[in-house]
């Protein structure tokens, strides 16, 4: 058990396994934790998370990969941004993806038809990817130098914030359909995030949804915050976005 969030050793029962492959590839980690004492193991759990992100961030800065951390509550839209992000850059841009869901391979799959590499990460139980998992995905995928890693983490907006992957940064994605006050409820999500994305703009007339109100909130949390406002489904504001990726590569 993890104590540091409560969901269960997420690597226990973690699956790799890339679209059409028609074998699971499962790990088994056993960790032995002092249960007694919470604090301690909280400790002893991130801190060994955050040697292996240190590793993975080594890897990245060796090859001149971006590797980015997209982090949301369900529903955001982040694979349909993903979709339509790589078709719009991987005629100049080598990209591959590592998709995070408890279970299925639906997204892998829809990335994968993408035409990019793409590796599916199966938590089971637990509600994060984590740096092992990470490090272990990245086995599985050729990932060329200066190229962009797009990490799509599992639907939560409270565990992903405290594991550090080894990624360049973690960009918040947050849907009009959602609250404006996600930020002022998931306040360390939005202070570990460079970057927040307001999706589904094209809804606006349709919901009661105040998008300066809500870079208040975010604001309040994390003053350097930076903002973009787009559709993935219809295209307004992709444009700022993939700009904005380029410089990132460029950085």
């Amino acid at each position: 058990m993890c104590d540091t969030c409560g969901c269960g050793n997420p690597d226990e029962h973690a699956t790799f396994q890339k679209p059409n492959e028609p074998n699971h590839k499962q790990e088994h980690h056993e960790h032995q934790h002092n249960h007694s004492h919470k604090i301690d193991v909280q400790t002893d759990v991130l801190a060994e998370n955050n040697l292996l992100a240190e590793r993975n961030r080594g890897y990245f800065d060796a090859k001149d990969i971006t590797a980015l951390n997209l982090v949301s509550s369900p529903g955001s839209g982040k694979t349909t941004l993903l979709e339509k992000t790589i078709v719009e850059i991987k005629s100049n841009i080598d990209v591959a993806v590592i998709e995070g869901d408890q279970q299925t391979m639906r997204d892998a799959e829809r990335i994968d038809k993408t035409g990019v590499p793409v590796v599916q990460v199966n938590t089971g139980t637990g509600c994060h990817l984590d740096a092992h998992m990470i490090q272990h995905a990245i086995q599985e995928l050729d990932l060329k130098t200066q190229s962009i890693l797009f990490i799509e983490n599992v639907g939560n907006l409270v565990c992903p914030a405290l594991f550090d992957l080894g990624e360049a940064m973690k960009i918040v994605i947050i849907s009009v359909t959602e609250g404006e006050d996600k930020p002022q409820k998931y306040p360390h999500m939005f202070d570990a995030a460079s970057l927040c994305i307001i999706n589904k703009i094209d809804l606006l007339p349709y919901v009661d949804f105040d998008v300066e109100k809500c870079k208040h909130y975010a604001l309040e949390v994390n003053h350097k915050l930076k903002f973009l406002e787009l559709s993935a489904k219809t295209g307004e504001g992709m444009g700022e976005w993939i700009s904005w990726l380029k410089q990132q590569q460029k950085s």
